[in-house]
Order: structure tokens, then C-alpha cells, then sequence
């Protein structure tokens, strides 16, 4: 039995929306991890039992080692717009803000219809009502497990949906390697290893494969583009839009490079720049009680979770490297222990 940690009037009222609904959007951040487009096919998959005509609309497509696995595919980038006429609820799962919507953004904001959030991030924005987040949660797919289960659904979460789930958390956690540290986390696991769930497959198709170009593309990251800040306990990785070009660069190949400094004994935390078209991608990762949330939330307008967190610097590479080393001096003249 799991602790009920979810306000039942939030769960009576997702259960009234998805039960009082018609047309629904189920949609997510840009660049979908697993989390995200696990949790989106899963809800998707249970408003299908409900008989809802339920669509998956992100705003951009699914990285490849998240469309290996075939429920993905469906969670690909369409021609949205379409599908916000005649809405009767927009199920937001896995961001906490309509930043995180690039180009869906207005569609969303504007969109005349109900619409539900379940996610697992700090602070959320007041877009929708209700509101289902709980940033103690490993991942969305964790929060949407409980909820599901809580309100009575126990029985539609079959192979496919307990496989979507599985997935999120999986991914979420790096195959259970930090954030995981809690002992109900490996209930719902066991659960839906008990449905089916082939966890050893999902491990392979989704973080234990990889393209020639992404491999050589990290282990050109590591060795060229890797600094390590001693006194700080620090690491900072760069990929400029060059770096990418070389290494045909796709959505997805550089998700693990903000972990890998953190193999190195001395490396508390770890930043990673990626540079985009007029700004750059901000991902940081730590251990233990550093929490990289609240510099992420500070210098680069992002959150996330304490040990893993990301954000974007809006302008010049040259301007997010000036910040990290902003960011060290501050430590400093904070007298910041890592």
C-alpha cells in the first residue's frame, strides 16, 4: 500500500476532468525525455478506455533513443494547431510553465478549455486548475502511477501504459541512480514488473543504445571540451554549434553528458552548455546536498530537481561561460562548502 500523498480533492477533480472531457490535447515540454513522453502515452493510452478522443501533441519531435521504443512514435510532433479546435481539456504533463512550450505556447495559453498539470518541478505556473504537483516525485510517470491507482484505474494500466510508466521513471532517475533513494519507488516498480513490464529491453532500447555519431560525439565532449574546476568541485562542458554540425548533431545525443564528469571522485557538480540558435541549453547535475536547482532558478532562468536541473542563458556563448565563472566567484564570496 502506498502512502497517500496526494490531496484527494486534487484527485477528485483530475478523475471529474478526464471522466467530464471530450476532445483532449495531452501534451508536454520541448525536446520530450522519456519522462515526458512516457507519462503523455500513458494518459493518452487511459483516456482511450475512458472512450475520450485523446491526441498527443509536443511541440517538437521525440529523441531517438525514445522512439526505439514503439509507443514513442505516437508522441512525435504533428500539425497541432488543428488539433486545439473544438478542446474540451488540455492535460499538461511534465513542465510547469508555458517557457517550456516553445513555439505551443500561445496555442496553449489561448486555448478556451479546462486544463489539468501533473508534474514533478518547483513552482509551478498558475495555468491550469487543477494542479498536481509534487516535486518529491522521482518523475511525472511516478506521480501519474499514484494518481491513477488513487483515483481507481489500477485496473486500465496495462502492459502498454505500465510500460509508458516504467519508461519515465526509468529515465528520470538513470536507470535508478540518483533521485531514487526511496523505498515506495521500488514498489511501484515491482508493480509493474508484475504487469509485464520487460525492464532489462527497456534499459537497452532506450540508455543502453546509442549512434555511432552520439557516441563519438560524448567522447569528443569529454576529452576536448571538459574542464574541471578543482577549488569548486566543478566541471564545465561545452558544445558549441560547430562541435554539433561535425558530429551531426540530433535531439537526444547529448542527454547523458551533464552526468559523466560526476564519475570523476572530485567532481561534486557538473555543467554542460549546448548552443542553440540565439541561446544556449543549460543542464547541471550534482550530488549529495549541493543543489543545482536554485542556480539554474538564479543565473539561467530555469529549476528543475536539487540534483538535477537545467535552464538557458538567452544570448552569446560567451555570456553563459561568463556566468558559470560569475557563478564560482559567488560561491566564494558566499563561502558556499561543496
Amino acid at each position: 500500500m502506498l502512502e497517500q500523498i496526494i490531496e484527494p480533492t486534487l484527485l477528485t477533480q483530475f478523475k471529474e476532468a478526464l471522466e467530464n472531457s471530450g476532445n483532449v490535447v495531452v501534451t508536454c515540454h520541448k525536446s520530450p525525455d522519456g519522462d515526458a513522453a512516457g507519462s503523455n502515452l500513458a494518459l493518452k493510452l487511459i483516456l482511450d478506455k475512458l472512450g475520450k478522443k485523446a491526441t498527443v501533441v509536443t511541440p517538437d519531435n521525440v529523441p531517438e533513443d525514445m522512439a526505439v521504443l514503439y509507443f514513442a512514435n505516437m508522441a512525435a510532433a504533428v500539425g497541432y494547431a488543428l488539433c486545439f479546435v473544438l478542446l474540451v481539456l488540455i492535460c499538461c504533463l511534465d513542465f510547469n510553465g508555458l517557457s517550456r512550450l516553445a513555439d505551443m505556447r500561445e496555442l496553449v495559453a489561448n486555448a478556451k478549455c479546462n486544463k489539468l498539470m501533473v508534474d514533478h518541478h518547483i513552482n509551478p505556473e498558475p495555468i491550469c486548475n487543477p494542479i498536481l504537483s509534487y516535486p518529491q516525485m522521482t518523475s511525472t510517470c511516478e506521480l501519474l502511477y499514484r494518481i491513477l491507482v488513487a483515483i481507481g484505474y489500477s485496473d486500465m494500466i496495462d502492459l502498454d501504459v505500465a510500460t509508458c510508466i516504467y519508461t519515465g521513471m526509468m529515465t528520470d532517475t538513470g536507470n535508478f541512480s540518483y533521485n531514487s533513494n526511496h523505498a515506495e519507488l521500488y514498489i511501484i516498480v515491482a508493480d509493474l514488473v508484475r504487469r509485464g513490464v520487460d525492464k532489462d529491453r527497456i534499459y537497452k532500447l532506450t540508455l543502453g543504445t546509442s549512434s555511432e555519431a552520439r557516441m563519438r560525439l560524448n567522447c569528443y565532449a569529454i576529452a576536448e571540451k571538459m574542464r574541471l574546476f578543482p577549488s569548486h568541485k566543478a566541471s564545465l562542458t561545452i558544445l558549441d554549434k560547430r562541435d554539433l554540425r561535425k558530429f551531426n548533431y540530433q535531439v537526444g545525443d547529448t542527454e547523458a553528458l551533464a552526468n559523466m564528469p560526476l564519475a570523476i571522485p572530485m567532481v561534486v557538480w557538473s555543467v554542460f552548455f549546448r548552443e542553440e540558435r540565439g541561446f544556449v541549453k543549460v543542464s547541471m547535475r550534482s550530488e549529495g546536498d549541493f543543489h543545482v536547482n536554485t542556480l539554474c532558478a538564479k543565473y539561467f532562468n530555469g529549476g528543475g530537481h536539487a540534483n538535477a536541473a537545467g535552464g538557458e542563458y538567452h544570448g552569446p556563448l560567451r555570456g553563459a561561460i561568463d556566468t558559470f565563472h560569475q557563478i564560482l566567484r559567488d560561491l566564494t564570496e558566499n563561502n558556499v562548502t561543496i
